[in-house]
């Protein structure tokens, strides 16, 4: 299986099997040549291969060592087991890899790429004291977000377009500083040519069109998915139907949304708010 054959639609843990079987064959090993490199048994290799058994970070590690692939394997071991916290990430944690645009809505907190490190630890922490998850778990969910976030600073980055709510700006995530902080990053962003965010005002009333955080992603096949999350699961939506209707709301409500320059403005008085 040649590299450029791994299926970039499957999950994490089938990609990993198949860059697994694609490193091996560039190599002309056997399955148990592998194996005996990687210190597994043959059949723990071929199960990997076949995407029936997940991999672990210390198969992910010796992989990158043998293979010298820097940190490929380890980097979709992170994919895999970060998106398992919650069910149906996985799908759209590949899809966001790859996209070439990305559109989002943030009605109750900023969108996790735009998160700074401390507004991103202080969700998290709020989810330990509630019993959501564990502290290790909060740990792994910064860590993700810091390797999902790497999309924004390769050399040709997706376009982002994202539409926040003005709740977003006055909630005070992590006290004032953490909160002003994140604001400020906001500002920062918006100055990148990649990069547009507009405020959806309290004015815009029921003309605000979605009741719970969306995302679209333009795919280098031309198509375009969508990702919406309940509280128990996320769902990446590939209907063409139901994604063109989404499309058309987020275009409609880009008409109610303040333009870019008074987006930047009120995301400034919010900052300067909290730091008077």
């Amino acid at each position: 299986m040649a590299e450029a054959e791994v299926d970039a639609q499957a999950s994490p843990q089938v990609r990993f099997g198949q860059e697994l079987r694609s490193s091996r064959r560039a190599r002309r090993w056997s399955q148990a040549a592998t194996a005996k490199r990687l210190g597994y048994s043959g059949a723990h290799i071929s199960y990997v291969e076949n995407g029936k058994r997940s991999p672990t970070r210390s198969l992910a590690v010796k992989a990158d060592e043998v293979f010298e692939s820097g940190q490929r394997f380890y980097e979709l071991w992170r994919r895999f087991s970060r998106a398992a916290l919650l069910e149906g990430f996985a799908e759209f944690a590949d899809a966001e890899a790859r996209c070439r645009r990305l559109r989002t809505v943030g009605l109750i907190i900023v969108p996790g790429l735009f998160q700074t490190p401390a507004y991103a630890r202080a969700l998290a922490q709020a989810a330990v004291r509630r019993g959501t998850i564990t502290a290790a778990e909060a740990d792994e969910r910064t860590d993700y977000l810091s390797l999902r976030q790497e999309i924004l600073t390769r050399k040709t980055p997706p376009m982002f377009h994202a539409v926040l709510e003005e709740g977003v700006l006055l909630r005070p995530v992590g006290g004032p500083q953490v909160m002003a902080e994140q604001l400020h990053h906001l500002e920062e962003l918006a100055q990148r040519p990649n990069v547009t965010l507009q405020v959806a005002p309290f004015g815009i009333g029921e003309n605000l069109a979605f009741k719970l955080p969306i995302v679209l992603l333009d795919l280098p096949d031309h198509t375009v998915v969508g990702y919406a999350e309940s509280t128990a699961k996320g769902h990446l939506e590939r209907s063409r139907t139901t994604v063109a209707a989404w499309e058309r709301e987020y275009d409609q409500m880009l008409v109610e949304a303040l333009p870019q320059a008074a987006s930047q403005a009120m995301i400034r008085r919010a900052r300067e708010e909290l730091q008077s």
